[in-house]
């Protein structure tokens, strides 16, 4: 049947029906976490804030509180997060020295795919569950290759420095040199070569090393760098074995 009564006006006395809005799925920490990283994953580590993750979920700010305390904590989460989806070998103590690369290439691995994550493992010391568990694993690795207690232990903590103060730089490269596309890298490479022939150009009786070395200095790519330092430090280890 059709209804007359909307070809009148409504009454004055009757109140507008509310307008119903589709049910929301319940939020969560986990839910604020994945929209954190969503943030981060765009624009770093700075843009992540109560706010612009609340925005992210179509919510406000302080619907958050109820499962994350506060910034810092959703830091916490989010580094928790991250160092969730490393992978962690059991220690072998006949290839302890390949275990720790790979361990470590596997926590830059982790870093570079979410930007400047790696800032928040600077002057933070490790109190998530995740964060233990790969300072653990590293720790453990290095005991069962026979390295002694006291080196392991300060050798997890200058490990642990190296890889996030390189995996940090990475990040820094990308944002300085915005090589979000195959142009910018070109962009960013074609600087490289011109850097590489401006030092050929310095004085050579100033610079006698760096002109006659200048291939070597330019030539090595982030990831053998990164292994080469790696080599240095589990070198160091071994004299202690």
């Amino acid at each position: 049947m059709f209804d007359v009564t909307e070809l009148l006006p409504p009454p004055p006395w009757k109140k507008p029906r509310r307008a119903t809005t589709p049910s929301r799925e319940p939020l969560t920490a986990d839910k604020i976490v994945d929209a954190a990283l969503k943030v981060l994953d765009a624009d770093g580590l700075d843009a992540v804030s109560m706010r612009r993750v609340a925005d992210e979920l179509d919510t406000g700010a302080a619907s958050l509180y109820a499962h994350v305390a506060n910034k810092e904590e959703l830091l916490d989460l989010i580094r928790e997060r991250v160092l969730s989806e490393v992978r962690l070998p059991e220690p072998d103590p006949a290839r302890w020295q390949d275990q720790i690369r790979e361990l470590a290439f596997e926590i830059q691995r982790a870093h570079a795919q979410h930007r400047d994550i790696a800032r928040l493992s600077l002057g933070n010391i490790p109190v998530g569950y995740h964060a233990l568990r790969v300072g653990e694993c590293m720790l453990a690795i290095m005991l069962a290759g026979g390295v002694p207690p006291k080196v392991a232990a300060l050798a997890t903590d200058r490990l642990s420095l190296y890889i996030a103060a390189d995996s940090y730089e990475g990040a820094l490269i990308v944002s300085r040199y915005k090589l979000d596309s195959p142009e910018a890298s070109e962009r960013f490479y074609a600087r490289l070569s011109e850097i590489h022939e401006y030092y050929k150009t310095l004085p050579r009786d100033q610079f006698p090393s760096l002109t006659t070395h200048v291939d070597a200095l330019m030539q090595a790519d982030s990831d053998e760098r990164f292994a080469f330092g790696l080599d240095m430090l589990i070198r160091s280890l071994e004299t202690y074995v």
